[in-house]
């Protein structure tokens, strides 16, 4: 199965598109990581690829299915989004903010059974946050509320996952840690969409990059050919360079000096 737009446009102000004609998929099995400078229009890609957005232009696509088609709890089903910021209107436990993710398989005025509460501890479980069980959600560092995020999305168990700079305000243990449990989930057939300013953690973790610049896709394909230092120059206006090369471990970094 495929999640994926076609000739996208938004505009927050009419007449000047934040998004300029793109097309791009997320096939199950795969993680495709969207990097590019702050304002390119990566986040709003994502809220069109999950629904949150109806673009001006251009249609989204399960399959061969309008997104638009699907009602919102078969939408929620089979496609779930972890957003950069989250603060509910009460102050729940680390569980209770995960067990949310399984808000589309619970009918109205009933409350969540075995296997949704089995689902939450699984999720808390992949991210080794079990000691985050009762803490309040308010009393978590932004970080640990990051990571309390991202497994409310894994417990949602939709086809598809789009994260919203799941690597953020995450030290380097973390970051590896929420991208090495995706993966796995990956490697069982989840389709994984994930905006990023880490271009090093494409490198390790991605299927596929997509490079974004001011609106448009500057560039798709496999990691190592898209994340080159002329490529991330013409996205970033910077000049960057290549450490480690062949079939070895790799880095793009800026170049100083």
């Amino acid at each position: 199965m495929r999640l994926w737009a076609q000739d996208l446009v938004y505009a927050y102000v009419p007449g000047r598109p934040v998004l300029r004609g793109i097309t791009l998929e997320v096939r199950s099995g795969e993680t495709v990581f969207l990097l590019g400078p702050n304002g390119s229009g990566k986040t709003t890609f994502l809220d069109c690829l999950g629904g949150l957005r109806a673009p001006g232009g251009g249609r989204v696509f399960l399959g061969n299915r309008p997104l638009a088609a699907l009602s919102p709890r078969e939408r929620a089903r089979a496609v779930g989004y972890v957003p950069q910021f989250h603060e509910p209107p009460f102050n729940f436990t680390a569980w209770e903010v995960v067990l949310m993710g399984r808000a589309p398989y619970v009918r109205l005025l009933s409350q969540p059974g075995a296997r949704d509460r089995e689902a939450a501890d699984a999720a808390l479980a992949a991210l080794g946050l079990e000691e985050f069980r009762h803490r309040p959600y308010y009393t978590l560092s932004g970080g640990e509320r990051r990571l309390v995020l991202v497994a409310r999305g894994l417990a949602q168990g939709a086809a598809f996952l789009l994260l919203d700079e799941p690597d953020a305000h995450l030290d380097p243990a973390n970051q590896h840690r929420v991208l090495r449990a995706v993966g796995e989930l990956v490697g069982e057939g989840l389709g994984v969409a994930v905006t990023s300013h880490a271009p090093n953690n494409a490198l390790l973790y991605a299927s596929r990059v997509a490079l974004f610049a001011r609106g448009e896709v500057l560039a798709q394909g496999e990691p190592r050919t898209v994340l080159s230092p002329d490529l991330l120059e013409q996205a970033y206006g910077i000049p960057f360079v290549l450490v480690g090369d062949g079939d070895g471990p790799r880095a793009v970094l800026p170049a100083v000096g």
